[in-house]
């Protein structure tokens, strides 16, 4: 009965505690980032500058660099498309505003912007990892995989552009919109006839 319920249960070993513990500060200072959405999309860039001077030094790797460039084509798309699709979700009415007199419904993204900006850099950041790792240097001829993926991309793109089009949807807000107030009618300028 010494093992049920006893001073062994009640004592943690250090490794998992250790782990727990730089989980919560990375988690912290991950919660901490978050308003600051410039310096975080520059960090990315920087990682991604360092990521494309270690395959340009090293001349290898383009299988890796093709993965993450499906892996972020993947994400933009998430990022780009709405939380619920009107063309599979089955409703009364459409969700989406598509005239002028319905309702307005914000853009709720299917993959919001922080995850987004955390999955792009965590990619970036395995895929450097992985270059130091000769076994995954594949030789491949990377015009090939290039001329495949920008063609991937334009068709997704394509497709993506058109969704929008159809549902009339903006991914995009740039700032809050502001009431400017009634516009004055020709007929009010002022001048009175008598």
């Amino acid at each position: 009965m010494e093992g049920i319920g006893g001073d062994s249960a009640s004592v943690a070993s250090p490794v998992p505690q250790w782990g727990h513990d730089a989980w919560r500060i990375y988690q912290y200072y991950l919660d901490k980032t978050t308003p600051h959405t410039t310096y975080r999309w520059i960090g990315t860039l920087v990682v991604a500058a360092i990521y494309c001077l270690r395959v340009y030094y090293v001349q290898g790797f383009y299988i890796v660099s093709y993965g993450l460039g499906i892996y972020l084509l993947n994400l933009l798309i998430g990022f780009l498309s709405p939380l619920v699709d009107p063309e599979l979700e089955v409703t009364d009415g459409p969700l989406l505003p598509t005239k002028g007199s319905d309702e307005f419904k914000p853009f709720i993204r299917r993959l919001p912007e922080f995850k987004f900006w955390y999955s792009m850099t965590k990619a970036f950041c395995i895929a450097f990892v992985m270059t130091f790792f000769s076994v995954f240097d594949v030789p491949v001829f990377w015009p090939i995989l290039l001329c495949y993926w920008i063609v991937l991309f334009v068709l997704t793109m394509r497709r993506q552009i058109a969704h929008m089009i159809k549902y009339k949807y903006i991914p995009f807000s740039f700032g809050k919109q502001k009431y400017t107030g009634k516009k004055a009618s020709p007929s009010s300028n002022g001048s009175r006839v008598d």
